[in-house]
């Protein structure tokens, strides 16, 4: 009886073990189950978005970045033609001063020292905006040094203009003034790019300074009309093309374009532009005052 007994409770108790380890056995399941489950999560919480979910919203914001490049160059452009009708206008009454008042035309030209003295400070203050970047984008420095710069060119030109007839000057200013508000409206309606045009002024460029080369050897022997006129031909093209691509520059709709923090450089640029093309069109077209 005491056998059968004890074979009893080692009966039961290998069936409590068994039922235990069943037990261990289904709670380990479940937790690696689990496990599983948080390692799938993780790896969808880490995986890259797709095509859709990153480009999500990229229309409105390119759209947003677009007006506000628009808004910006709007406003570099108004600022930049702001600053020269101001030039001009400047220019144009030095000019009409020296051109229409006999007195102010004689003292000019017995006093060529004025002129000399105007080239340098011209050729300083160019200098000066060209090179100098961190100089030229330094409020105020850069509005005293462009001022300076206009009213140096601005006497320059009107000494030039001042020994030719009134009739010539008018007629240049005319035409200066009709050649301008052309290449503008091409520069703004166009969709040829000029900008992408660098080797060809570069090669005009080149032919003017060996017309200019054989004119300062070919003087000296004596003067030669044809000569001269092609080189001013030259020379008014030149200019008429260089502006077309500094007003494509400044719109900034073409290949190569001209920061919005760069006016004054632009304005520099355009005004030469305009005052190189009105004195190569006095050297065509203008007669000597009697």
């Amino acid at each position: 009886m005491k056998t059968i007994f004890f074979l009893g409770i080692w009966v039961g108790t290998k069936k409590k073990k068994k039922h235990k380890t069943e037990e261990t056995k289904r709670r380990h399941r479940q937790k690696s189950k689990k496990i599983m489950k948080k390692a799938k999560q993780v790896n969808t919480d880490n995986e890259p978005p797709s095509y859709q979910e990153a480009t999500a919203g990229y229309e409105e914001m390119e759209a947003q970045f677009s007006w506000d490049d628009q808004t910006i160059r709007q406003t570099f452009i108004r600022k930049v033609y702001a600053i020269l009708m101001v030039q001009l206008f400047v220019t144009v009454a030095v000019v009409a001063m020296f051109t229409f008042c006999a007195p102010v035309r004689f003292f000019i030209q017995t006093h060529p020292s004025l002129y000399m003295a105007s080239y340098l400070m011209f050729f300083a203050t160019y200098i000066a905006l060209s090179c100098c970047g961190d100089l030229r984008r330094q409020f105020p420095w850069n509005i005293i040094l462009l001022v300076l710069f206009t009213l140096s060119m601005a006497f320059m030109m009107g000494f030039v203009s001042s020994f030719y007839n009134t009739k010539s000057v008018v007629l240049c200013l005319g035409i200066t003034s009709l050649v301008c508000f052309s290449v503008t409206v091409f520069s703004f309606q166009s969709k040829i790019d000029v900008t992408s045009c660098q080797g060809i002024l570069f090669s005009l460029c080149m032919v003017m300074l060996l017309c200019a080369i054989t004119l300062s050897i070919v003087v000296p022997f004596g003067y030669v009309p044809w000569l001269h006129a092609i080189y001013a031909v030259l020379g008014a093209i030149l200019f008429t093309l260089f502006l077309a691509f500094d007003t494509q520059m400044l719109l900034g709709n073409k290949r190569f374009s001209i920061s919005p923090e760069e006016y004054v450089f632009a304005t520099l640029s355009i005004y030469l532009d305009i005052v190189y093309l009105f004195s190569f069109l006095l050297q065509i077209v203008g007669g000597g005052r009697d």
